[in-house]
């Protein structure tokens, strides 16, 4: 049984994992399929290649092709409409908020929309409004409105 795998049988897994992708998204079943094609091309060109050796080789070419398909998605991410819709506190930068309590000795708390968030920042008196310029973590860096300043 084992020993009748042939280059279809590879092709139709590569397939299965390419639609397992279009499925879940992430790139690793992507890459597994092109593994899983490249075992595929090689026992089309050597038929006789040995089960072991194919499994081995899907082994080693999935991980290689996982770890390229990081890098490459690394060095080139895919663009989107909503870039920081899972980096919520990315989200507020830019905002302006009025503070409820001040900020003492560079810590503070701000409510935004249904949160508290701990804010670093100038010292500064409770009513101010202020600026989100930066995010640290699950810390807003802020700053006071030039309108305050003046």
């Amino acid at each position: 049984m084992i020993e009748d795998v042939s280059h279809w049988h590879w092709f139709i897994f590569a397939a299965v994992l390419v639609i397992i992708e279009l499925l879940t998204g992430g790139a690793y079943f992507l890459m597994m399929g092109v593994a899983a094609a490249l075992i595929a091309a090689a026992l089309f060109v050597a038929p006789k290649l040995g089960f072991a050796y194919q499994l081995m080789g899907f082994a080693v070419l999935s991980i290689v092709a996982i770890l390229v398909g990081q890098r490459y998605f690394k060095k080139n991410p895919i663009p989107t409409d909503q870039p920081t819709l899972n980096r919520r506190g990315e989200q507020y930068v830019g905002r302006t908020f009025t503070l409820e309590t001040p900020i003492v000795n560079g810590v503070g708390k701000l409510r935004v929309d249904d949160t508290t968030w701990r804010i670093e920042g100038p010292n500064i008196a409770a009513g101010v409004q202020v600026k989100v310029v930066g995010v640290d973590g699950t810390n807003l860096k802020v700053a006071v409105m030039e309108s305050e300043t003046a």
